[in-house]
């Protein structure tokens, strides 16, 4: 199996500028993920892309595999996740071409897998024992820094911290939920964000979130709410500098060997049942 270090879930496309890509295909006890892994070289750095969606956007959000898509980054080496994503701002100074490097999550998702210490028997007969994993803070501490300075570097100013709720989608929220979002004081509103931070906490993998906000969200006064048109324009306007964002977070995020955050630490003291890949 090839190794890659670092992982990023994001849209169809961003493997396109890794060097020398090989396309693996990746069995995990979950079933498969997304689609296959890219492999390639990026900045100096081996990187598996998986497109969250797959490579056609044909998975929609309640329905991507997230325990196949970080059980087969991990599978392939990767130990730090970089997970961009549109997301709806829920303050007026969060308009369209915002990024915001949240630092806490809300979960209003209803019906996806978000564990894998359910006790339930893997293909192979083992059996996971239930683990209360920490997640009190949601992503890595190390890659929200290396996000922001890499945005900043851009000549982006980032938004350093924030609170994305999470909610089941394929539907935008109604307005009455956008309010309620803001009234709550959370910041951006996405689709996909959960399970996949708290997953990868569980396998001891590093997550960071890059939310590009693309809309404003249904709560305003005025306007027809929330398009799937006006989300994929206001997308492929700032694509670009979020890719380049991103391939500088790739460059400076730690060496795997030298991690000691809260993140490879979640489990100390706790017998999974299971070996992890």
């Amino acid at each position: 199996m090839a190794n890659a270090e670092i992982g990023v879930i994001g849209g169809s496309g961003f493997y396109s500028f890794l060097e020398d890509v090989s396309e693996v295909q990746v069995e995990t006890p979950y079933g498969p993920p997304s689609d296959s892994l890219y492999l390639g070289e990026l900045a100096g750095r081996q990187v598996a892309f998986l497109p969250r969606h797959g490579r056609s956007h044909t998975v929609p959000p309640h329905k991507i595999n997230y325990r196949a898509n970080l059980w087969a980054l991990r599978s392939v080496g990767v130990r730090q996740v970089l997970g961009p994503c549109a997301v709806g701002g829920l303050r007026a100074e969060y308009g369209p071409g915002t990024l915001l490097v949240p630092d806490q999550l809300v979960d209003r998702t209803k019906s996806r897998a978000q564990t894998y210490f359910d006790g339930e028997p893997l293909p192979d007969g083992s059996v996971p024992n239930v683990v209360h994993t920490t997640f009190a803070d949601p992503y890595c501490p190390v890659g929200r820094s290396v996000a922001l300075a890499a945005a900043r570097g851009r000549e982006w100013e980032p938004v350093d911290g924030g609170t994305m709720v999470v909610i089941e989608g394929p539907r935008f929220s109604t307005r009455a939920e956008s309010q309620w979002h803001a009234a709550a004081g959370w910041s951006v509103v996405g689709m996909t964000g959960h399970p996949e931070a708290v997953l990868a906490r569980e396998l001891g993998l590093c997550y960071t979130s890059m939310a590009l906000v693309t809309d404003l969200d249904a709560g305003a006064e005025t306007g027809e709410g929330v398009s799937h048109t006006e989300v994929l324009k206001v997308f492929g306007e700032n694509v670009g500098r979020l890719r380049e964002v991103l391939f500088d977070a790739v460059a400076a995020l730690p060496p795997t060997e030298s991690r000691s955050c809260l993140c490879t630490h979640a489990h100390d003291g706790w017998d999974l049942g299971i070996e992890l890949p």
